[in-house]
């Protein structure tokens, strides 16, 4: 066994008051005095024999109590130096060496268990240093870990707030085009409206029911049709934007608790035994704060991802509808437009046709007309020229009428 320290020398002074050592008046009682208490006269200062401490030596061993009062007695006893010789020679020397062999294998035996005790303390501290310094580690280990996956979430997170950011201001600029589109649809709807009230003002046999007519109310049906549509999609769109935004703002929600979540690790990460602002916490350890598990942490911000992603594929789709949908309606109009425009050069052409016939037939009626009142006229000349003829007639028949007798005959002048 190794000694450690200084060994103890005896002192003829004074001994100095300990913490450790028991007082001087207590140190009687490690010695094992079988000889009870005896008063104290002038008849005992005698000799005793050896029988005497061969008796004495026989006798049982008294108890720790008993032995503690003798000492008190003894300590209170006043002993004169003339008979010390007869009153301190109680034991012999072997008592004496078995006695401090006694003591010496007490001591050796408490040293051994206060050196095993000692060593396998400094052991199970060593022990249960090793264990603090892994559970350390592995934790600081852990919230690295913890962090990297906060990272790597994060830029996920990130990656596709950037995408649902682009998503939806592109789906906000086809909207704009679809609401000038169907804010354009109005001028022409309105034009082919009038259209189809200024042609009801024709008159008589010109209010026919032609191919114009038909061409204008079949555009009229395709602006409202389209507009229709138009109005359809820009709902969805309006619906659509609103979806984006929700799953924009669950993302940078979540993005913003990454965010704190990976400040207070890395602050936790970065915490030391020497770092400032460690303490004790009461009852912290029996305390569970948390509200989801790791698969459910991941599956939580993984909804949201896959969530902005379904309404990102959605957002696209109805974009490419909405393209498709002003070129059909505005193919749609144009031809509709062209076949309106057609139908109208024809009606005028037809128009312009029969008017230059009319006009040409008008002027030969004129014609014809005038050509009529010149023969009436001559007429009206030629009977005027009559009536001197018919007056000479009459006028004969008359003078006839006057024939005496026989002679007013039915003759050829007559007839």
């Amino acid at each position: 066994m190794e000694l450690l320290g200084s060994t103890m020398t005896t002192t003829y002074a004074r001994p100095k008051t300990s913490h450790f050592l028991p007082a001087i008046s207590t140190m009687a009682s490690s010695y094992r005095n079988p000889q009870p208490p005896l008063g104290m006269g002038p008849s005992a200062n005698m000799w005793r024999t050896n029988s005497y401490y061969k008796s004495s030596s026989a006798l049982p061993l008294t108890s720790s109590t008993q032995r503690e009062n003798f000492d008190l007695v003894r300590a209170n006893t006043t002993f004169y130096p003339s008979n010390r010789t007869t009153l301190m020679t109680r034991y012999t020397p072997d008592d004496w060496y078995k006695s401090n062999h006694s003591n010496y294998r007490e001591s050796e035996s408490s040293r051994k268990s206060a050196e095993r005790l000692r060593k396998d303390t400094i052991r199970f501290m060593q022990d249960k240093e090793q264990l603090t310094r892994r559970t350390q580690e592995n934790t600081s280990k852990n919230i690295a870990e913890r962090v990297n996956d906060i990272v790597f979430w994060r830029s996920e997170l990130s990656h596709e707030i950037d995408n649902i950011v682009t998503e939806t201001a592109t789906l906000s600029e086809v909207k704009r085009r679809l609401e000038r589109a169907l804010a354009e649809t109005e001028g022409p709807l309105q034009v082919s409206q009038e259209c189809l009230y200024h042609r009801e003002k024709r008159m008589s046999i010109d209010l026919v029911h032609d191919d114009v007519e038909k061409d204008l109310i079949k555009e009229v049906e395709v602006l409202r049709s389209c507009q229709e549509r138009m109005r359809r999609h820009l709902d969805r769109a309006i619906t659509q934007l609103a979806s984006n935004r929700g799953a924009q703002h669950e993302l940078e929600k979540d993005m913003s608790n990454k965010v704190s979540a990976q400040r207070i690790d890395d602050r936790c990460h970065y915490l030391r035994n020497t770092s400032d602002g460690i303490g004790y916490y009461r009852g912290i350890d029996r305390i569970d704060h948390s509200v989801s598990l790791p698969d459910s942490w991941s599956k939580f911000t993984d909804d949201n991802i896959l969530r902005s992603q379904s309404e990102r594929a959605a957002s696209h789709k109805l974009r490419d509808e909405i393209e498709i949908l002003l070129n059909a309606t505005s193919n749609e109009m144009w031809n509709q437009f062209n076949n309106v425009n057609v139908a109208f050069t024809n009606r005028i052409s037809e128009t312009a046709d029969a008017k230059n016939n009319l006009q040409a037939h008008l002027a030969k009626t004129l014609q014809e007309i005038f050509q009529t009142e010149m023969l009436i006229e001559s007429l009206k000349k030629a009977l005027r020229d009559k009536e001197n003829p018919l007056k000479v007639a009459q006028t004969r028949l008359e003078e006839r009428t006057r024939r005496p007798n026989i002679e007013l005959c039915r003759d050829n002048p007559h007839h």
